[in-house]
């Protein structure tokens, strides 16, 4: 076996699961990444740790494949916690590789970095001169089979040394088959006597490529079909109701709350998802096929713990024969056609501003159809969603909602640009406060994106604030921030750019992208503060319920 250190062992099992890695180069990394890129390795540098863990978070969800994210010890360390964090909450694969404190001791300038990440739910493995390949291996299956974020630590005073020979397993297999619960057959049972049955699936059947059988058993069934934000359009077809939640339409929630029997697919049926306790009626009956080892939500009646691809297949040799819900599609294309959709926005606001609503209906008439949209947490968070074409869950990629954070969508979109392949356009939607919070890694997406554009919201302020307590009585100070030129920044970071005050102005946009789309373009729209998205006002609405059911 080629004699290589113990950093070039870690690069040398990594290069066996993954090409890329995003990264800040430093004293504790060094080492790997002079071993990664012999190893063949495409390196993406970003500007900040952060970046490169929501950069290596955003190239799997946009590609499925795993990447790494790589940073030195201590403050290089502690700089990616946030973005660690996010993809713990958000089940996200990724490794990161970093440097820590030498084997033979910390020394003053050393933080247990092994205990913050065990804070996080994330697991540390580190590496020894005797075993650093077969750790490493460890490290990522692990990673792969629980779906999270992962920690390769990589001692300071070992990171050169040679690392001894090891005789490594066959690669394992990255994904472990779930047995098919007897729980099906009572989930059969129970769908094969529904009159309104509505499927709903998440973004672990989007994972498990469980899309084909969900659609298939729906027509079967004669089933609606709608699914969370992380799965938008995996069900779209004949009977599709799009989004559950606060970025759908009120007709469609409606529908929802009509079913009898709901099959819950590789959802965890969160509050945003559930409307607060809203979306299904009373009396429908609740199954929930999940890779979690429990019901992740009170309302599950039947659980089946299951890979939602195998359990749907099943499902569909289980239900052969059975006899579809009679009139429930057609009943269901009536009403929404009827139905009142999303708000078109407004011509005139009270300030002069642009209404984010017809923003955002004008950017998807503009903007290319072949696209990947990332989006940064925020008060906009639902334009994009609620208003843009996305046709399939890989296209829509949603970072911060999980630990709710904001700031991690520049850095997001250094990993998605990486990832898309196929001659689409990569689109980042944020607002101001978030992209001012990640604005080291515009220089990053622009030397790393081949065609992107930069949609930002720009409304003076952080927009959830202002609604949330700016309407209480709250002292608005601190939730404003002084208008930012960012067309300015970025002419001057070498992309293109405009202004945009009226839909008028995105003629730029427009003129770029007929020029070719080559490069990156960031489009900076000055919006109202006075608009509040639906899906606030329900959040907003269920905190007071709460409240007041406290209260008395």
């Amino acid at each position: 076996m080629t004699t290589l250190t113990v950093s070039g062992r870690v690069a040398q099992v990594l290069s066996s699961y993954l090409s890329d890695v995003f990264g800040v180069m430093g004293n504790g990394n060094v080492y790997f990444l002079d071993a990664a890129e012999k190893m063949g390795l495409r390196f993406s540098a970003v500007r900040h740790e952060g970046a490169a863990i929501a950069a290596a978070d955003a190239y799997y969800r946009t590609s499925g494949r795993l990447a790494a994210g790589t940073t030195t010890y201590g403050p290089g360390y502690t700089n990616a916690l946030t973005a660690l964090a996010e993809a713990v909450q958000a089940q996200i694969p990724v490794v990161l590789v970093t440097g820590d404190a030498p084997s033979s001791g910390a020394r003053p300038q050393d933080v247990d970095q092994a205990a913050i990440a065990a804070g996080l739910g994330a697991a540390t493995f580190t590496v020894t001169r005797d075993a650093a390949g077969s750790i490493t291996q460890q490290a990522v299956e692990y990673a792969l089979t629980k779906r999270t974020a992962v920690v390769i630590a990589i001692p300071y005073d070992l990171a050169s040394l040679e690392a001894a020979d090891e005789e490594l397993p066959a690669l394992l297999a990255a994904q472990v088959a779930d047995d098919v619960d007897r729980g099906l057959a009572q989930a059969a049972r129970l769908l094969a006597g529904a009159r309104r049955p509505l499927i709903l699936a998440g973004r672990g059947a989007h994972l498990a490529g469980a899309g084909p059988e969900l659609r298939e058993l729906a027509d079967r069934l004669g089933a609606l079909t709608a699914g969370t934000a992380l799965a938008l359009n995996l069900l779209n077809g004949e009977g599709y109701l799009g989004v559950a939640g606060g970025f759908g339409t009120d007709t469609a929630a409606g529908l929802m709350g009509e079913a009898d029997v709901v099959l819950v697919a590789g959802a965890s049926l969160s509050p945003f998802t559930m409307r607060f306790g809203h979306l299904l009626g009373p009396d429908s009956t609740v199954i929930q096929i999940d890779a979690a080892l429990q019901p992740t939500n009170p309302r599950v009646d039947l659980f089946v713990n299951a890979d939602a691809k195998s359990a749907a297949a099943r499902l569909l040799h289980l239900l052969d024969g059975a006899a579809s819900a009679q009139g429930w599609r057609a009943e269901a294309s009536k009403r929404l056609a009827a139905g009142p959709g999303h708000h078109p926005g407004s011509d005139e606001t009270p300030d002069g501003r642009l209404d984010p609503r017809s923003l955002a209906t004008a950017l998807d008439a503009v903007l290319p159809e072949r696209r990947t949209v990332v989006q940064d947490g925020g008060h906009f968070v639902g334009w994009a969603p609620m208003y843009w074409n996305i046709p399939r869950p890989q296209d829509l990629v949603m970072v911060g909602t999980a630990f709710q954070a904001i700031g991690l969508g520049l850095a997001s979109a250094v990993g998605a640009a990486r990832a898309v392949e196929d001659g689409r356009t990569l689109v980042l939607a944020s607002g101001d406060g978030g992209f001012l919070m990640g604005l080291a890694d515009l220089e990053s997406l622009i030397g790393a994106a081949k065609s992107a554009i930069v949609v930002i919201y720009n409304d003076a302020a952080y927009g959830a604030e202002i609604h949330q307590y700016g309407s209480q009585g709250l002292t608005e100070k601190p939730m404003l921030i002084p208008e930012v030129d960012f067309s300015g920044i970025a002419r001057a970071l070498g992309a293109e750019s405009a202004i945009i005050r009226s839909l008028a102005d995105l003629s730029a946009l427009t003129d770029w992208i007929d020029a070719g789309a080559q490069g990156t373009f960031v489009a900076d729209c000055r919006i109202t503060s006075s608009v509040r998205a639906p899906w606030l006002s329900e959040w907003m609405n269920a905190k007071e319920a709460a409240k007041a059911a406290v209260a008395g």
